[in-house]
């Protein structure tokens, strides 16, 4: 099965996330999208982020029982920092029977250079590019990049939402029960989460 891996901290999973997942499971060649939930992205404080168990919880409340969908936990053991490198070794020893591409927002293709091993991953894996608002595409290296034969460019929705906007909404006690689904909804606000 071609799987997309859409990495991620989801904190929280909002509808943003849940469109682009569906349109690139619906949309493009890819046969399944993988939420990966990141345990602790070294490049985010920490102190924001729920505990990795609640966001994956939340991410599995989003999808539901919509089969072109799943949550994966697999950086949960992994080492930290966790390199995409690293993971794509680990799940291709797992699951030898899949094919994984990685999906990714434009404005993360033009920091893609600096990634560990990017060269490895383009010869190896497709990237599947959602564009993203504001994102500056006359940067020289994206430019090489986005011609890469590895690189699919897609004409997903563009979705202008982000977890920061959510949390910071909640803190401010406004309603954003339209942002996330409703299940995921349901459970930030029993749980009181973001709300200090």
């Amino acid at each position: 099965m071609h799987i997309g891996l859409f990495f991620g901290s989801f904190n929280p999973v909002h509808v943003g996330h849940m469109v682009l997942a569906n349109y690139m499971a619906s949309f493009t060649d890819l046969e399944q999208v993988w939420f990966v939930v990141s345990p602790h992205n070294p490049l985010k404080e920490k102190s924001t982020l729920l505990n990795q168990n609640q966001r994956l919880h939340m991410v599995n409340l989003a999808i539901g029982d919509n089969d072109l969908l799943k949550s994966s936990n697999i950086e949960f053991g992994l080492p930290q920092p966790s390199y995409t490198i690293h993971t794509l070794a680990h799940l291709k020893e797992k699951y030898p029977q899949h094919r994984f591409s990685l999906i990714m927002g434009e404005d993360n293709l033009e920091s893609f250079t600096k990634w560990k091993n990017y060269e490895e991953i383009l010869k190896n894996h497709k990237i599947y590019v959602y564009p993203r608002p504001n994102t500056n595409s006359v940067v020289p290296i994206a430019i090489g990049i986005k011609n890469h034969p590895s690189i699919v460019m897609t004409e997903a929705p563009l979705m202008d939402i982000s977890s920061t906007m959510i949390r910071q909404a909640i803190k401010a006690k406004k309603n954003v029960s339209f942002f996330v689904p409703q299940a995921v909804w349901q459970y930030l606000d029993e749980m009181s989460f973001y709300k200090k």
